[in-house]
């Protein structure tokens, strides 16, 4: 189910429906961890999910597979997504064909200065009939939420969303109500628009897992994408290949991929790497260790693997740290950008090989 939530003054008054501080039902009966090894039949299966879902996203999105692989690994690992990218390489899409492809309700919040948090979290509105305050839920109480131009808005309602992302949860009037789950939040930002804009501090551009920029398609693949958009949009009539519940199953999954103890000592010596930097002025804190080595596992699961390989810990780095570091003044001047310290830092730490990084 698709909604949008264009911020208004009567935004969260409107969104209509009740809830009472329940989860969905289908949710709620999934899975929602692991427990034991993973085997590598139950992580080969997986890994044919998740490339069902993959496949079905790229009938809209073209030549895009690696981002939209990353960001599945980001909701297989429960967190959320920043997506920094300019305007019209198809953000929004990304979005909606994802949430298509999951069966999971969209809902898509434009953030604009006016917009409060009451617009995001919901209000309670007095019934006259009843004699009894009501809470009508906003639009945070989705599955799958696309927080467009997140620093456009004030830095109250910008912490209003990172609230409900890191606690899971809405409080309104001493109520508290859970998100359902899955739960997904992608905020989008333009990177070279930054009047009237309210940048994310450092402290909450931590609580995203990831940060992933889409970029620009190859001339063959924007070609396609002239021939797949020349009659109707095939997002309209794009079917749904997995649901929540079997979401909430990957997640657990992914929980239960083993990582050796070399693997966790290469991901330590990366952010620990990082921190002694000589272009980096902040590095990465002992949440971005623990977000890489939840990337690193879920992207094992999008592999198909019950392990993680230090290649997957490479390819994880960059999209889990690079937004956590702050790059020196200095530095910066030189062109020094945090994705570039993060890959040095990577080139600078060994790799320590092993015969097997599966479980013994």
């Amino acid at each position: 189910m698709d909604r949008e939530w264009d911020g208004g003054e009567n935004a969260s008054a409107a969104g209509g429906g009740r809830v009472k501080g329940g989860r969905p039902d289908e949710a709620r009966s999934a899975a929602a961890g692991g427990s034991g090894p993973l085997d590598a039949g139950t992580a080969a299966a997986a890994g044919k999910a998740v490339a069902s879902i993959v496949a079905n996203v790229e009938r809209v999105v073209v030549g895009k597979r690696q981002v939209v692989q990353m960001v599945l690994a980001a909701l297989l690992a429960r967190g959320h997504v920043l997506i920094e990218d300019v305007p019209g390489v198809g953000k929004t899409t990304l979005v909606r064909a994802l949430a298509r492809s999951v069966g999971c309700e969209f809902r898509r919040i434009q953030f604009t200065p006016d917009l409060l948090p009451s617009d995001i979290t919901g209000v309670s509105v007095y019934d006259q009939k009843s004699g009894q305050f009501e809470f009508r839920p906003g639009p945070i109480l989705s599955q799958v939420i696309l927080a467009d131009e997140i620093n456009r808005t004030s830095p109250k309602t910008q912490s209003s969303l990172l609230e409900c992302m890191e606690e899971g949860q809405v409080t309104v009037d001493g109520v508290t109500y859970p998100v359902p789950r899955p739960f997904f939040v992608l905020a989008t930002e333009n990177p070279i628009e930054y009047e009237g804009t309210f940048p994310l501090p450092e402290a909450q551009l931590d609580r995203f897992l990831m940060q992933v920029r889409i970029g620009y398609p190859s001339p063959e693949h924007e070609r396609a994408m002239l021939d797949l958009m020349a009659g109707e949009s095939p997002l309209r009539t794009l079917p749904a290949v997995s649901a929540a519940g079997e979401v909430l199953r990957l997640q657990g999954l992914a929980m239960s991929v083993f990582m050796a103890s070399v693997v966790r000592d290469y991901v330590l010596a990366i952010v620990q790497g990082t921190r002694r930097h000589p272009d980096v002025y902040l590095g990465a804190s002992p949440r971005g260790g623990l977000a890489l080595a939840r990337l690193a596992r879920a992207w094992a699961l999008v592999q198909g693997r019950a392990h993680v390989l230090p290649d997957d810990v490479k390819a994880m780095a960059v999209p889990a740290l690079a937004h956590r570091i702050i790059v020196r003044p200095e530095a910066a001047v030189r062109q020094v950008t945090a994705e570039a310290a993060v890959e040095e830092a990577l080139r600078q730490t060994p790799v320590v090989t092993e015969s097997r990084y599966d479980h013994p």
